[in-house]
């Protein structure tokens, strides 16, 4: 049970800076909405103040003799603790290892995993860069192909898994992907790949905030072999990632990075490796971040993930169908509003007649809305939502290379968080409407070099917010 109510008002005051307002260009300080989610989510209040508690605290973990390391110690083992239990994971199979981000721990299991000259690790068209280039360049790649909604395809799923049997190492996919929000049937993907001898690898980066975990146990078909996701995503924004793996894969090889910590020995011509998780955490780690990644897990729980998710499938619901009212909008992905179960509060679109940076822009400046625009660290896959020929890209391509940003394609991203309200959308809706209808206050000019737009004698000033 929740202890939390359910109205998103009595939640918001759990995230840190969602009440703040910022100057807009004519001169008013508005209350800002952010619809960037997706990108990386503000703080939870509670993940702040155990930070502040433990900061009196804190000294360098492991070997060292002093109260204040013995105690970190203590909480940074914890955290280990804390983030198996949420995924369900076992710890008699299972460790955490932490890093940056996602990205980090994805290229860690990348430099890590052993193949032979014949297999190939398959992953999807579908993929946010970070699941994408780890494959490409430390291992033979393969792809399942997506539908022209940008479905996961799992015919050719299943197709390729069958057709490379034996020679399918790891199968890397997205648990819901940061353009469209689809949801990818995770364990029944994991079913397969283990059917064909494969494991699986889920980037859980989309997914972790909003749906909840579990590797399901080791016996189980359907269980997850590698877990990612990051803590700048789930109001826990302190540097610090999780890798959720089985002990046996990571006691196999040399560490990705060496240096203190990762040792039992070494001599001038040797080293014997520690073992997992150390193993794989060179250097004096992040105790603060795993902290708070720990804490804002718990509070995941307090607040409850049914509650999230009832909430967050209301706000699509309801941003989507007023989002259909608006002429010449086209929404990647589902635009359905009744198909909220297996997608995320992620809604990308482009308004007719408008270019992607300059909806930004005037949401920015004008209406003091933040959403993100582009191709979203996933350019194969939103380019394919563009319809974008082989033409047009090398067009693009060769613009870019001359150093020219003013028409790189792309689109414009709202997503998600829990403390965001229908009231929000309300703006976002009429803010949209103005921008269409041509109720736009600056006369903005485009920087090619960057593809920014920015009103005319006119720059925001960051004077007196926040200054080091």
């Amino acid at each position: 049970m929740s202890v939390y109510d359910s109205d998103a008002e009595k939640i918001r005051p759990l995230i840190i800076g969602c009440e703040q307002k910022v100057p807009t260009l004519s001169g008013e300080m508005k209350p800002y909405i952010n619809f960037d989610n997706a990108a990386s989510t503000p703080s939870f209040k509670p993940v702040l103040e155990a930070i502040n508690q433990f900061m009196p605290w804190y000294s360098s973990i492991h070997r060292g003799a002093g109260f204040k390391s013995q105690l970190s110690t203590l909480v940074y083992d914890k955290t280990r603790e804390i983030v198996l239990q949420y995924c369900k994971a076992e710890p008699q199979f299972h460790t955490v290892v932490y890093g940056k981000n996602t990205t980090e721990l994805v290229n860690k299991v990348s430099k890590r995993l052993m193949t032979a000259d014949d297999e190939f690790v398959l992953t999807t068209r579908m993929e946010h860069h970070s699941n994408d280039l780890p494959w490409r360049y430390h291992q033979k790649a393969l792809f399942v192909e997506v539908d022209e909604k940008g479905r996961l395809d799992l015919e050719d799923l299943r197709r390729k898994l069958k057709a490379y049997k034996g020679k399918i190492k790891l199968l890397a996919m997205t648990g819901a992907s940061n353009v469209t929000g689809y949801i990818n049937p995770i364990y029944q993907a994991a079913q397969m790949a283990h059917e064909y001898g494969a494991q699986i690898l889920v980037d859980a980066a989309q997914l972790a905030p909003h749906r909840p975990l579990d590797m399901k146990a080791q016996d189980d078909p359907q269980h997850i072999d590698f877990l990612v996701f990051s803590g700048h995503k789930i109001y826990a924004p302190f540097g610090q990632g999780a890798l959720i793996a089985d002990i046996a894969f990571l006691e196999q090889g040399m560490p990705d990075q060496v240096g203190g910590g990762v040792i039992d020995i070494v001599d001038n011509d040797y080293a014997y490796w520690t073992s997992p998780p150390d193993k794989d955490e060179a250097g004096t780690p992040n105790v603060v971040g795993a902290l708070a990644l720990a804490r804002a897990l718990q509070v995941f729980q307090e607040i409850g993930l049914d509650v999230i998710v009832e909430h967050e499938k209301e706000l699509t619901r309801y941003a989507l169908q007023k989002m259909k009212e608006i002429p010449g909008i086209t929404i990647y992905g589902s635009d359905d509003p009744q198909e909220v179960d297996d997608r995320l509060g992620v809604i990308t679109f482009n308004l007719d007649g408008y270019y992607h940076a300059f909806v930004s822009a005037v949401l920015t400046y004008e209406h003091a809305i933040g959403v993100r625009n582009g191709c979203f660290c996933a350019h194969p896959y939103l380019k394919r939502l563009l319809k974008v020929t082989p033409e047009q890209n090398a067009a693009f391509e060769q613009r870019l290379k001359e150093g020219d940003h003013s028409d790189i394609p792309g689109a414009i991203r709202m997503s998600f968080g829990i403390y965001n309200t229908k009231q929000e959308i309300d703006r976002f809706i009429q803010a949209l409407k103005d921008i269409k209808n041509n109720k736009i206050a600056g006369l903005y000019r485009q920087n090619k070099a960057t593809g920014e737009f920015h009103p005319e004698n006119y720059r925001f000033s960051f004077k007196g917010y926040f200054e080091l």
